[in-house]
Order: C-alpha cells, then structure tokens, then sequence
C-alpha cells in the first residue's frame, strides 16, 4: 500500500490579486511562504516521513516543496494547474459559476474532463513507477480539486470549503483505487 499527500502551493501574488492563475505563475506572497512554514511544522508534528517528492513546473509550487520538505524532488509538467487560455492573468470575476467543464475551450484552454485526464494520468504515472510507499505531491487548488471528484465514491472524508493553501489531501493507494482518507488544514490564525 502507497501513500499519496497531495498538498497545495502557499498563496501567492495572483491569489492576493484576485487573479486567473493556472499555466502562469506568479510569487509566493510572505504570507504564502509563512503558510509553508506553518505547513511544514504541522507536518514534523504529525510524523509524515515523505520518500520521495514531485511537483509542477510551476515556480509557486517549487518554492513551497522547498520549504516543506528538504527532499529532492521533480518536477512534473503534467502536475500544473488548468490552462485557463487568454484569461490567465485576467480577474477572478470572469470565472463562470462552478462547474466549469468547457468554458474555457473558447480562449485556447482546457476542457476540464482533459484537465482532469491530464492530472490523474501524472499522478497515476508516478505512482506505478515509484517503488517508494510515501509520495509527497505539491500542485494547485483546482488540480486537487479534479483528482478528488475523479476519486469522490471511494473515499473516506469528504470536503467542505475550498481547498486552503497548503492543505494536504492524503490518499491511501490500493488495489489501482485512491482513497481520501484525511483533509489536514493548518492554523493560520497568527500569520
């Protein structure tokens, strides 16, 4: 049996804007550093001992992996967030109600049943080649978002908000079948 922890990027400048943040990046805010600090403390108090490590090519995703954990890592192209075409950079507000399934086709981005094939695929694909049983995967909030609804019927805890920055999503891998068995949120009340 595999573990996989799934874990959100910290926030970041586009977050703080309120901006559209898929296939570009942008910093790490202080904030967004501070929360991976946080998160990595959380994660020395809980005793996760990660094997092996992966993220997106995206720097935001990079940078908090590098404060998590001081494990080498990879970077994955197919880990990055939806490609929301000529809307990356543009306002939140241009976001139609959920779901979004292939709104943003019409501006050169993903369908979202693509997205999702695209994302479990990567994580499938490390997962079988890695013989290590503890998976540490940094990616982005709407990435996690489509591997839980793919993995939905099956798991154990089910979530309620939005996927908080640097929350971890821990799946159990068994018999090809991923199962959410904990959503760990951090306290960020002091930052």
């Amino acid at each position: 049996m595999k573990r996989i922890y799934l874990i959100r990027h910290g926030q970041t400048l586009f977050n703080q804007q309120q901006k559209i943040q898929g296939f570009c990046d942008s910093p790490l805010t202080e904030l967004g550093i501070k929360q991976a600090l946080v998160a990595r403390e959380h994660i020395d108090q809980l005793d996760f001992n990660f094997d092996e490590a992966y993220c997106s090519t995206s720097e935001r995703a990079s940078d908090t992996l590098e404060i998590i954990t001081d494990l080498p890592y990879k970077r994955v192209k197919d880990l990055r967030e939806w490609n929301f075409g000529s809307l990356e950079g543009e306002s939140e507000h241009l976001n139609p109600p959920l779901p979004y399934k292939d709104f943003f086709v019409q501006f050169g981005g993903e369908d979202e049943h693509a997205f999702q094939q695209r994302f479990t695929s990567a994580v499938d694909s490390i997962v079988s080649h890695s013989s290590k049983k503890n998976i540490l995967i940094v990616a982005h909030g709407a990435a996690i978002a489509q591997f839980y609804r793919k993995w939905e019927k099956h798991n154990c805890v089910f979530r309620s908000n939005r996927i908080q920055n640097c929350s971890i999503f821990k799946y159990k891998y068994e018999d090809n079948v991923y199962i959410l068995e904990d959503i760990i949120e951090h306290d960020f009340s002091n930052l």
